[in-house]
């Protein structure tokens, strides 16, 4: 006999609500599990932008308990949204990439054991091109307002000075799915929290009945407040093999005795002890050290970390090992070719990098040399011509002006920190920016060029920013408002020092540049690897695919 038959109504309605962070329209769910006596409809979507990370284990587990609590369960693939939301997953990448999250999810709900055979699987597109849903999408148009569409999507849609349009539709049609997957209640993380009230305050306008809402709490990233897809530091790939795992897992912010600001605690709340069903968690510790230790409870597992019985390097031990073993599965399902080859088909930025990296790699030379064999003079190595010669550095324009003989120009004074100092820069953005749209805010400088005259003034440095291919907009590179003065931006894979100088005779600039281009997340790139300062990734504005120079 399976569990939901054995289950009373009011347990079935505390097992869809456990762990959650927020539930609206409780008494919506109560009269569908207990006074109708009918399965309860909820419907969770994904939108196919970053590649899924570990922390998409939370939602997995969420629909574990629904499913055991007898609901009917709907997972969205939302990938028209993917492409209003400022264009995350390009139009020409939509199709790939929503069968990428198809099936890495699938293997994902696999490793948790929710089984398939009672989920219902669709694509945002299967429905939300048809004329009814476009006829309400413009009726939603004329009553929903500029400022309620953007506070809407507020913490879900990716926020630009200048928004465009698509992004003020997203929540219009996340509200419309509700009524056209016919669910009771829509399920999502907390940051969904005012799509969701737009929906309840929206639906019944145009008729339609308002849904109930169940809120995962967001993870916190390893080393921020949230896991992010396009933060590469912050999460775990759920394709990352084995050393990934641990690597990250090592670098992950862990202070010993805290358990706020703690991404691995989190994890093992909202998805190690759910999946163990009131098993205990083994910490498999060294025995010079105590030996293994388990917890029954989170609440046993918090109050040993707060109190220093369990030391940070054991929980990342521990979440190494038990993260390790819930990707396993997945990384088997992805080993044959055909997957590896969907995996760069839908990313073809990472598939770019990863070849670069392999080609970069020095290769073994085997033999020995035969009796006699004089060893041959050999010439230094020439250095390679890649992105870790270039000084780039965050910079802080203190003053920004016209250049005196040019209009097109201005005249920037740079603070490149305490080892480079303040410095003069000219650069030609006078005629797609105002002096105020820069001063003040920091930005990205390529330190090691040689000076050169413009207009009478000499310049020190270089700004970069991404222009499109008539060169028509331009879009100045920020590195995060919290990054450090002075600090040198960095591409995983390419740390040697840089350059004292670029030597302008052998054009090395010129070879590094062609290169840099903006992803599909605005993120500035070098042969696909994003440029990252010490707090995340550094970006333009609106442009995808641009190049920087």
């Amino acid at each position: 006999m399976s569990a939901e038959t054995t289950m009373t109504p009011e347990e079935r309605v505390k097992l869809i609500t456990r762990n959650l962070q927020e539930v609206l329209g409780e008494d919506q769910i109560r009269e569908v599990v207990i006074k109708e006596q009918r399965p309860l409809r909820v419907y969770w979507g994904t939108a196919p932008t970053g590649r899924p990370h570990v922390g998409y284990f939370v939602p997995m587990t969420k629909i574990g308990d629904l499913l055991r609590a007898g609901c009917e369960v709907t997972i969205l693939f939302a990938n028209l949204h993917a492409y209003l939301d400022n264009m995350k997953a390009p139009w020409d990448l939509l199709s790939v990439r929503t069968r990428y999250y198809t099936e890495v999810i699938k293997a994902a709900l696999r490793s948790v054991g929710v089984p398939l055979d009672n989920l219902h699987f669709k694509e945002g597109t299967d429905y939300e091109l048809s004329r009814e849903f476009t006829l309400d999408v413009y009726k939603l148009s004329s009553l929903v307002t500029e400022h309620d569409a953007k506070k809407a999507g507020a913490e879900v849609v990716k926020q630009v000075e200048h928004p465009l349009l698509s992004g003020l539709l997203y929540p219009c049609l996340q509200a419309l799915d509700e009524q056209y997957l016919d669910v009771d209640a829509e399920f999502g993380g907390v940051d969904q929290r005012k799509i969701f009230t737009f929906s309840e305050k929206y639906l019944p306008v145009l008729g339609y009945k308002r849904r109930a809402h169940l809120m995962n709490p967001m993870v916190p990233g390893l080393n921020g407040p949230k896991m992010s897809s396009s933060d590469a530091d912050s999460k775990i790939d759920l394709l990352d093999d084995q050393a990934a795992v641990a690597r990250k897992i090592r670098k992950a912010f862990c202070e010993e005795g805290n358990v706020t600001e703690n991404g691995l605690l989190a994890f093992a709340k909202h998805v190690l002890f759910p999946l163990k069903d009131g098993q205990p968690l083994v910490f498999n510790r060294a025995e010079k050290f105590g030996g293994p230790v388990s917890y029954s409870t989170y609440e046993e597992l918090e109050k040993a970390f707060a109190e220093k019985t369990l030391y940070p390097g054991d929980l990342k031990l521990g979440l190494t090992e038990h993260i390790n073993a819930l990707l396993q599965p997945i990384r088997e399902t992805f080993a044959t070719p055909e997957m590896q080859e969907l995996v760069d088909k839908a990313y073809p930025e990472d598939a770019a990098a990863r070849k670069a990296a392999a080609a970069a790699a020095p290769t073994e030379k085997k033999g020995k040399k035969e009796a006699g064999e004089k060893k041959p003079k050999t010439q230094p190595a020439a250095k390679p011509v890649d992105i870790s010669r270039a000084n780039i550095i965050v910079g802080q324009l203190v003053s920004v002006q016209k250049h005196p003989d040019a209009d097109t120009l201005f005249l920037e004074t740079v603070d490149l920190g305490e080892k480079y100092g303040k410095v003069t820069v000219i650069s030609g953005l006078a005629n797609f920016m105002k002096p105020e749209d820069l001063q003040g805010k920091k930005a990205l400088f390529l330190q090691n060029l040689k000076p050169m005259k413009m207009r009478g003034i000499e310049s020190c440095a270089m700004i970069l920013a991404a222009s499109n291919a008539d060169h028509t907009q331009v879009e100045v590179i920020f590195p995060p408002q919290e990054a450090v003065v002075g600090e040198r931006i960095v591409v995983e894979g390419y740390t040697d020092e840089p350059d004292a100088q670029l030597n302008p005779k052998k054009k090395i600039w010129e070879q590094i540049a062609p290169d840099l281009k903006t992803d599909e997340e605005f993120c500035a790139t070098w042969k696909g690897i994003r440029l990252m300062s010490s707090v995340g990734p550094c970006k333009a504005q609106t442009l995808v695919g641009a190049e920087i120079h």
